[in-house]
């Protein structure tokens, strides 16, 4: 009896493994024949990030919560439909990204960024980085917070979910030149902010 459960355990414990082990686009594979443990490894392998950007997006975190709840409800619906063009991360975010614009025009929000001019790439390094990681990363989460929704959102996809300039385009379905410009901004009112808070080499 105890042999029988304790292979029936360690049976499960190499499923486990072997599901972890299992790359994204099979794991949507399997999701689109119906298997519910193939979800579950998805799900616990990608819904802190699209939560956090969820989150960073609509600034409410029960909003998020059920908003990540519907990205992997769309996914377990229309799994079948991945086309491997991008990432299965980039591809998550995207979903995530309409849900919580969806979202927020329901409560009369507008995105008012209109940049559209082309500008040279960033090559910076991630500004987080250059920082003392105690009293000065709070004052970048509260300068990134004062950013337009338009450029705190390439913020966070590039230096937090580490994302290129192309997957970008692919999740807020910009030209890539447009991300570059966002990005340019972005980063110019970020470091503008930071000297106000007494920090001046964070984003420079």
């Amino acid at each position: 009896m105890h042999t029988t459960v304790a292979a029936s355990r360690s049976a499960a414990a190499r499923g486990i493994i072997a599901a972890q082990a299992t790359s994204d686009e099979m794991l949507l594979e399997s999701i689109a024949g119906g298997e519910k443990a193939a979800m579950h490894v998805l799900y616990a392998r990608h819904n802190v990030r699209v939560y956090r950007f969820i989150l960073r997006m609509v600034g409410d975190a029960t909003l998020a919560e059920d908003l990540v709840s519907q990205v992997f409800l769309d996914v377990w619906r229309t799994a079948g439909q991945f086309e491997g063009r991008s990432q299965v991360s980039t591809w998550l975010l995207a979903i995530g990204r309409f849900k919580a614009l969806t979202a927020l025009r329901n409560r009369k929000y507008e995105d008012v960024d209109q940049d559209e001019i082309l500008l040279i790439p960033d090559t910076a390094e991630n500004p987080e980085a250059c920082m003392n990681r105690s009293q000065t990363s709070k004052s970048l989460r509260d300068a990134i917070a004062q950013l337009s929704p338009a450029h705190r959102e390439i913020i966070d996809l590039i230096y937090y979910h580490e994302k290129s300039v192309e997957e970008v385009g692919q999740i807020v379905g910009i030209p890539q030149a447009t991300v570059k410009t966002r990005m340019f901004y972005a980063r110019k009112h970020l470091a503008q902010l930071l000297k106000q808070a007494g920090i001046e080499h964070a984003a420079a």
